[in-house]
């Protein structure tokens, strides 16, 4: 394994060179964090459908477990067991519009992979920066378990396990564990851990940070060391139901599958669980005793246990509902975990939106009333209260707002507008609303997808590795 082990060494060179300001090292955090024998231990796989431009580009690479749909380029990475789902990159002639300018596409939109160490990692969604609107690039960077990157190029950059950076070009920055940054554009920063910041320019700023003994109980890494807390916790002690799923080469689960909805072959679906018209359910999704309304969806590691959606529901990237019950259009954000239990019973009112990674886990039952956004740490009534605005409020609130650890300043007509732009934007793309001729969304297109599995090197300098490999249509 000498071709990989000085592979990963390059690339912790490289990330180190663009973090010389903040000062950070990331070997220690990602040399040893494999077993070797790990990277030739699981085949790649990639999807073809007749709805998204095919081309795969793989060179000096390592792509463990990974999967590639749409266009992809990889080059001197390692990807371990990481989703690029290239399936709403831009096209050829679309017309990219940026705060007024349009900028017509010259070629397809690819995600390019340079340099890049990527650890059970999603990428999706398509770049928004305006100055390369063709490539979504992941250059000379480290993102740990369980990070998205949405929507959002980076360059020399260490993302935290359980991170999130969404719509924002980010260059050398460090973002700590389980924080979520939406700001645009960021640089040369360090994000603490379980930092919530959301940015418009001119418009709005929501800033929330969870305290230590939170982000110690749920989420937490040190140098040196995997990463701990419930959340992992929670997804690691089911990862192998996910093994057995990848190992069969035929759908594991019999459920029953309505028209214009999708159950990915490589999602795990247990008990009791009914599948509503439209409905989304992505590779790496995890339902046991789901009820999944009609429209509702479960992206990319989320989980869906003991829960009931009554349709028409958002769970982002990484979402996790347990024992509660959804009204219609609830939203639950990216890596929130939303728990109750049979003694503590959770009711969230329709229209609800549970920011992103918020963490849900109740002591007593707390019913959330329709039309409430959410965010923080909450156990109990008394944490829903200080941790919670009336929709309708906010939209009548112009200016700084502080409520328990939260600060906000702007338009909260227009935060509010942004979110639910958003959540209806999601539901289009995912084919919520297919009638059966107009409207098709992933749930529809992915219904005919095939894979074809990729294997590395066995044996020799080359184990770990994969060969070079183009592939077109």
């Amino acid at each position: 394994m000498y071709r990989l082990k000085k592979l990963i060494d390059r690339i912790i060179d490289r990330v180190n060179i663009n973090l010389r300001e903040p000062a950070f090292d990331v070997a220690p955090y990602v040399r040893h964090l494999i077993a070797p024998e790990q990277f030739a231990k699981f085949y790649a796989f990639y999807g073809l459908t007749p709805h998204h431009p095919l081309h795969f580009v793989f060179t000096h690479s390592c792509l463990a477990g990974s999967y590639f749909l749409g266009r992809c380029t990889v080059d001197h990475s390692v990807l371990y067991k990481s989703d690029l789902r290239g399936d709403e990159l831009k096209r050829e002639g679309d017309i990219f519009y940026y705060q007024g300018i349009q900028i017509p596409l010259h070629n397809d939109e690819v995600i390019a992979v340079r340099d890049s160490y990527l650890i059970k990692t999603l990428v999706h969604n398509y770049s928004h920066d305006p100055e390369n609107p063709e490539e979504f690039e992941i250059r000379n960077t480290v993102a740990m378990h369980y990070a998205n990157i949405h929507g959002a190029p980076v360059e020399g950059c260490f993302i935290g396990p359980l991170t999130t950076v969404d719509l924002t070009t980010v260059h050398d920055c460090v973002i700590g564990a389980f924080s979520y940054v939406q700001v645009g554009e960021l640089s040369h920063s360090h994000v603490e851990p379980g930092t919530v910041w959301i940015r418009s320019d001119g418009a709005f700023e929501f800033v929330f940070r969870f305290p230590e003994n939170v982000l110690r109980r749920y989420v937490w890494v040190e140098a040196g060391h995997t990463p701990t807390g419930e959340l992992m916790d929670f997804v690691e002690s089911r990862k192998k139901e996910f093994q057995s799923v990848f190992d069969s080469v035929t759908c594991c689960s019999d459920i029953p599958v309505p028209p214009g909805a999708s159950v990915s072959r490589y999602a795990v679906v247990k008990g009791t669980s009914t599948i509503g018209e439209n409905v989304l359910v992505a590779q790496r999704a995890y339902l046991m005793n789901a009820w999944m309304g009609p429209g509702s969806n479960a992206q990319e590691n989320c989980y869906i246990v003991d829960a009931h959606l009554e349709g028409f529901n958002v769970t982002a990237h990484g979402g996790k509902v347990i024992g509660a019950r959804l009204g219609r259009k609830v939203f639950v954000g990216f890596n929130a975990f939303v728990r109750g239990t049979p003694e503590a019973a959770l009711l969230v009112g329709e229209d609800s939106i549970v920011m992103p990674h918020t963490i849900i886990d109740l002591e007593e039952a707390v019913e959330i009333p329709p039309r409430t956004i959410v965010w923080g740490y909450i156990r109990n009534a008394g944490d829903l209260a200080q941790n919670s605005l009336a929709m309708d409020d906010l939209v009548h609130h112009d200016g700084p707002l502080t409520k328990g650890a939260m600060t906000f300043r702007g338009n909260g007509s227009a935060f509010v507008r942004a979110f639910q732009h958003r959540i209806e934007h999601i539901l289009e793309e995912n084919g919520a609303y297919f009638d059966g001729i107009r409207h098709m969304g992933h749930a529809q297109k992915g219904q005919n997808i095939v894979f074809n599995i990729i294997q590395p090197y066995p044996e020799g300098d080359m184990k770990g590795m994969y060969p070079s490999i183009d592939i077109r249509p």
